[in-house]
């Protein structure tokens, strides 16, 4: 009886730890995506995010009618952070990125001069990364 309660408790360790495994997991982002925002006139733009991930860096690109801005962030999870820094006559704007993955979507919130507006993000089509 003894060892069958040992070989139990091994047993319920084991799964245990592989359900930890899967729950601590980051999501998969690498690849193309196509995120849409409300400018500053309230119009929808959608621009294409592209993004490689090592771990929990992440780096891309942000491209759409404003041009290219390289984009650096991390992953943690379901959560997402990244951030672009686009180049203006008036000089360098930062924009934080922050938002959660559900398979192949994201939504999330950004921040630019100190206003939030909502952004989403849809797979692209054949946008899966490695």
């Amino acid at each position: 009886m003894t060892r069958n309660r040992i070989l139990m408790a091994g047993f319920c360790v084991v799964l245990l730890s592989l359900a930890h495994v899967a729950l601590a997991q980051d999501a998969k982002v690498a690849g193309a995506w196509d995120l849409s925002a409300a400018g500053r006139d309230g119009n929808v733009m959608t621009q294409t995010l592209t993004l490689q991930q090592d771990g929990t860096k992440l780096t891309g690109t942000l491209k759409g009618q404003r041009g290219d801005a390289p984009v650096t962030g991390t992953i943690s999870g379901n959560n997402i952070s990244f951030s672009v820094t686009r180049s203006t006559p008036n000089g360098d704007i930062k924009i934080d990125y922050t938002g959660t993955v559900s398979g192949d979507s994201m939504k999330g919130t950004f921040t630019v001069m100190g206003n939030s507006r909502d952004w989403t993000a849809k797979r692209s089509a054949g946008g899966s990364g490695n």
